[in-house]
C-alpha cells in the first residue's frame, strides 16, 4: 500500500468525489500558472492540453512530497476546437452560455498518477454535452440564481445543480463532466495496490 495519497488539487469538486468514494487523502494544490503553460502549447488539442495541465499539477506537488502517490487533475472545455477557460465575471459567463446554447461541447477530464517525480499514469475521459437553445432572459435569470458558482466552471454551470436545467443531451459520465474520472482512477489505484481492491 502508498504510504501516501495527495490530491493535487484545490477543487472542492475533486475533493468530494474522492472522499465519497471511501478515499484517505492529503490535498496540496499544486502551484503552477496554467495559462503559462498552455501558452506553450499551440495547436495542441483540447484533452492532450488537460492531460499535459494535469501532469504538470501531479509532477509539482510529486517533487515536494516524496514517496507520495499524488494524483493530479484538469480539465478542459473543447467548442469547434477552441479550449475555453473559466469566465471571469458573470458577463463573460453569459456570453459563455450564450455561445454554448443549442449546441455540443465537449469535456476533457484528465487524471495523472505519479510518484517521485515519475508520471506513473495518465488518462483523458470524454463527455459530450449538448445544450437546449436558450433565452437570453432565462440566461441572465439562471446566472442571478446560481451567483458567483458560475466563475468556478469553464461552461458557466454546474450540472449537479441548476445547471441541468441548461442541456436537451449528456453523453459520458458524471465523474468526467464533475472533473475527475474517478472510474479509471480507481482502477488504477487498486492496480497499484494504492487502495484495497
Amino acid at each position: 500500500m502508498a504510504s501516501r495519497l495527495v490530491l493535487a488539487s484545490a477543487s472542492p469538486f475533486r475533493k468530494a468525489l474522492l472522499s465519497n468514494a471511501g478515499l484517505s487523502f492529503d490535498v496540496e494544490p499544486a502551484n503552477i500558472d496554467e495559462r503559462a503553460v498552455e501558452q506553450t502549447l499551440d495547436g495542441m488539442d483540447a484533452e492532450d492540453i488537460a492531460l499535459i495541465l494535469a501532469e504538470a499539477k501531479a509532477q509539482n506537488v510529486s517533487a515536494r512530497t516524496p514517496g507520495a502517490l499524488v494524483i493530479g487533475s484538469d480539465q478542459t472545455l473543447s467548442l469547434d476546437g477552441e479550449v475555453l477557460h473559466k469566465p471571469a465575471d458573470m458577463e463573460e459567463a453569459r456570453r459563455r452560455l450564450l455561445a454554448l446554447s443549442g449546441r455540443t461541447h465537449a469535456l476533457n477530464s484528465a487524471v495523472v498518477l505519479a510518484r517521485d517525480g515519475e508520471t506513473l499514469w495518465r488518462h483523458v475521459s470524454i463527455a459530450r454535452l449538448t445544450m437546449r437553445d436558450l433565452d437570453p432572459g432565462f440566461i441572465g435569470r439562471h446566472l442571478s440564481n446560481v451567483g458567483d458558482a458560475a466563475l468556478s466552471s469553464v461552461g458557466a454551470y454546474q450540472l449537479e445543480g441548476e445547471g441541468i436545467q441548461l442541456f436537451d443531451r449528456v453523453e459520458g459520465d458524471y465523474f468526467t463532466i464533475v472533473g475527475l474520472p474517478l472510474l479509471p482512477l480507481l482502477a488504477e489505484l487498486r492496480a497499484l495496490g494504492a487502495i484495497d481492491g
